[in-house]
C-alpha cells in the first residue's frame, strides 16, 4: 500500500513538472512575440516639440514602424539598420546625429545624389520646386540665412554647429548642396522652429529608425509635460483627461501620417 502511494506521489509530481514546464514555455513564447513586435513591427513615440507643426503637434502620440528600416532592441538605444531606405518627403524617426541618445522626427527633403537649393523658403530639388503643402512658414523670415540655403559666403549663421560650418562648403556645387551617398537631408515642417540638417548636417542611413503610421492619442497640455524627465507631470496629465476629456484632440486620433 505504501509503495502504491509513493508511486502515485511520483506520478503527480511528474504531471506537475510537465504543467510547469508548459507554462514556462508559453510565457517564454509570449515574451519573444512581444519582443519581436516591439523591435521590428510597431513602437510608440510621443512628440515633445513643435518642429513638425502643423503635421504633428506637441502632445501627439504615434505608432511608428521600424519594419524594414531598423531592428530595434526594446528599452535600449541599440538598433541595426535593415534593407529599406526612406523616400523623399517621407516622415521618419531618426537617432539624433548630435546626441545619439534622443529620437527626432523630421521629413526627408534630400536623398543621396540630390542637389538642394532653398531660396526665400522655397525648396528646389534637382532644379525643380518641391511641392510642400504641409510647410508652416513665417513670411517675415523669408530673407533670413536659414531660409536661403546653402548660405553664401563663409557659411556661418546663428545656430550652425562648428563641425557643419567647417564641412558645409565641401558639399556645395554651383550654389547647391549635394547629398552624399548613404546620407539624407532632413527638415521639420515648421521651418522657423526646427533644428535640422540646415544647422547640423546630414543624417547617416544607419541613424534612421522608423516611419510613423498614425496618431493614436493627442493631448493638449503644457509643452514641458512631454519633455524627458517629467514623468510625474505626464502621469498627472493622463489622469486629468478623465475629468477633462476636452483636453484630448479627438479629431486627430487615428490620423495617418
Amino acid at each position: 500500500m505504501a509503495v502504491e502511494m509513493d508511486e502515485a506521489k511520483i506520478e503527480r509530481a511528474k504531471i506537475m513538472r510537465k504543467r510547469l514546464l508548459r507554462e514556462i514555455i508559453s510565457w517564454v513564447w509570449l515574451f519573444l512575440a512581444l519582443f519581436v513586435v516591439e523591435s521590428a513591427v510597431a513602437q510608440s513615440r510621443l512628440i515633445p516639440s513643435g518642429s513638425m507643426e502643423n503635421t504633428v503637434l506637441i502632445g501627439d502620440h504615434m505608432i511608428v514602424s521600424p519594419l524594414g528600416y531598423a531592428l530595434c532592441v526594446p528599452y535600449t538605444e541599440l538598433h541595426i539598420p535593415l534593407w529599406r531606405n526612406p523616400k523623399r518627403q517621407q516622415i521618419i524617426v531618426l537617432e539624433s546625429p548630435l546626441t545619439h541618445s534622443e529620437d527626432l522626427i523630421k521629413r526627408v527633403i534630400g536623398i543621396p545624389g540630390d542637389a538642394i537649393d532653398i531660396r526665400e523658403g522655397v525648396v528646389y530639388v534637382n532644379g525643380k520646386r518641391l511641392n510642400e503643402p504641409y510647410v508652416l512658414r513665417d513670411p517675415d523670415a523669408m530673407g533670413s540665412s536659414v531660409e536661403n540655403f546653402p548660405p553664401a559666403g563663409n557659411g556661418f549663421f546663428q545656430g550652425l554647429t562648428p563641425e557643419w560650418a567647417a564641412d558645409l562648403h565641401k558639399y556645395v556645387v554651383n550654389g547647391k548642396l549635394i547629398v552624399p551617398p548613404n546620407d539624407y537631408f532632413v527638415m521639420g515642417d515648421n521651418r522657423g522652429d526646427s533644428y535640422d540638417s540646415r544647422y547640423w548636417g546630414f543624417v547617416p542611413r544607419k541613424n534612421i529608425i522608423a516611419t510613423p503610421w498614425f496618431i493614436f492619442m493627442s493631448i493638449n497640455a503644457p509643452d514641458g509635460v512631454w519633455q524627458p524627465g517629467h514623468i510625474g507631470e505626464r502621469l498627472a496629465t493622463y489622469l486629468t483627461i478623465f475629468a477633462h476629456p476636452s483636453e484630448v484632440r479627438w479629431h486627430r486620433l487615428f490620423r495617418p501620417l
